[in-house]
């Protein structure tokens, strides 16, 4: 399952917290995976998630998404080192501050292609 894949590599390579769905008591500095689509054919699939970088500030939450971005696309460190991911490509990426609970936020967008 690439969610469990992704949310693994992570985990693995960052020094923050990484969840799948917000905690009910947040960290300040996290990051937050989450599946937006995926499509199939011919047996290779294409997975969007969108990364979320939360940081005290909103340069450290740019910085953390800028060091998301790094890990993901270590060359043969990344996940494309993964012997299940085809293609990872960068869709986006941007201030996505969280107005509601006045949190700063940055957003990556990835297209990660699998088997």
């Amino acid at each position: 399952m690439i969610e469990v894949l992704l949310y693994d590599f992570l985990t693995e390579k960052m020094t923050v917290p990484v969840y799948v769905e917000k905690p009910k008591n947040p960290s300040e500095t996290m990051i937050i995976i989450e599946k937006t689509g995926s499509s199939e054919k011919e047996f290779i699939k294409t997975s969007t998630f969108a990364v979320q970088s939360y940081g005290a500030s909103l340069f450290e939450a740019a910085e953390l998404n800028e060091n998301v971005k790094n890990v993901i696309f270590d060359g043969i460190d990344g996940l494309i080192s993964l012997d299940e991911v085809i293609r990872v490509d960068l869709n986006s990426d941007y201030n996505f501050t969280d107005t509601t609970e006045k949190r700063n936020r940055y957003q990556a967008v990835i297209v990660i292609t699998h088997y």
